[in-house]
């Protein structure tokens, strides 16, 4: 397929820069796709579209990533942008300018703080070191800044609404935004009502984001992301008596990969390079809520291999229409 089949046009005015008060109270696009039919409503109406019997399956990855300033040892500038951190206390980050730091070099970020470089990796990827006097936990939030993705202009003032409400594990380069829109008291009012709540864990890594490197879409190659499903969480899943509801598409590809069969899962880690495009035939994912995200990328594509190209298209162009907020920090849709 043409990657043009999957190009339209987003304002720049409908990119929303800062996060809704409260979390729930963003729109919600509600897709039909058995009637192609199309609502509109608020995320705090979700508990309407589910009932007892479903499980909503939840990423629960936490944003560890920081993006550092700081000088060369010749006092040019530099920027250290840490992903995640690894095992033995390492980190995967992007280096700029990185063809003019070999490896070895430092960064001095502040007096409490340097960054050495130890290796290269694929993708432009850099393994880096951190040298500190303090616990990086207290110093990091300090010196560094929160990674928001590059159309979002407006820092946070609250570091935490780049965070859900339920990220507990670290190791995330992005957020998985669309579990942003959810509050405690809406998850409670869900399992009060009989739905079941999964937690998995993937850590979305900067590829997720790239747009389409191809002018064919299925020529596109993904980079690989770890994803863990605990023996708890598949259970809950393999055992769904309603639909199995994925909240984002970072929870669609982990579901799909650890698919055994129809509705099953296995558990355990692993490293995930599946793309989905249109013509996929999804095993385990009967609903998604998502958000509406840029053109030309691999999340719109996977969504409309979910819903049908032809009917997203149809509703992005609706969003416009109607100026719903888009990407990160925007609005939801519900696919049923």
């Amino acid at each position: 397929m043409e990657a043009s089949l999957f190009d339209y046009e987003l304002p720049e005015s409908l990119i929303a820069q800062e996060p809704i008060e409260p979390r729930d109270h963003s729109r919600l696009m509600v897709l039909h796709r058995a009637t192609q039919s199309i609502e509109h409503r608020r995320f705090y109406e979700l508990p309407e579209y589910l009932q007892a019997g479903d499980t909503l399956v939840l990423n629960d990855t936490r944003v560890s990533a920081w993006r550092l300033q700081g000088r060369k040892p010749t006092g040019g500038q530099a920027e250290v942008f840490l992903l995640h951190p690894l095992a033995d206390g390492r980190w995967h980050a992007l280096v700029r300018p990185g063809r003019r730091l070999p490896d070895g070099s430092r960064v001095q970020v502040d007096d409490h703080l340097e960054v050495v470089l130890e290796g290269r990796l694929e993708g432009g990827l850099r393994l880096v070191r951190l040298h500190s006097d303090e616990a990086l936990e207290q110093l990091l939030p300090r010196v560094g800044q929160v990674p928001l993705p590059p159309y979002i202009h407006k820092q946070l003032t609250d570091p935490e609404r780049y965070q859900t409400v339920y990220a507990r594990t670290p190791g995330s380069a992005a957020a998985p935004t669309a579990g942003l829109h959810f509050t405690p008291a809406l998850l409670e009012r869900l399992k009060a009502q009989g739905v079941q709540i999964a937690f998995i864990t993937l850590h979305v890594s900067l590829d997720t984001f790239r747009p389409l490197q191809t002018a064919q879409v299925e020529e596109h190659k993904m980079h690989g992301e770890w994803y863990t499903i605990s023996p708890e969480a598949a259970a809950v899943i393999n055992a769904t008596r309603g639909r199995i509801v994925a909240v984002g598409t970072t929870c669609v590809r982990t579901l799909e990969s650890a698919a055994v069969g129809r509705r099953q899962v296995r558990p355990g880690s692993a490293e995930t390079r599946l793309y989905i495009t249109p013509g996929y035939e999804f095993h385990v994912v009967e609903a998604l809520i998502t958000n509406f995200h840029l053109p030309r990328t691999t999340m719109l594509v996977l969504v409309s291999a979910f819903a049908g190209r032809e009917f997203v298209l149809r509703a992005y162009q609706e969003a416009v229409r109607e100026k719903y907020r888009f990407l990160s920090f925007g609005d939801a849709m519900l696919i049923l």
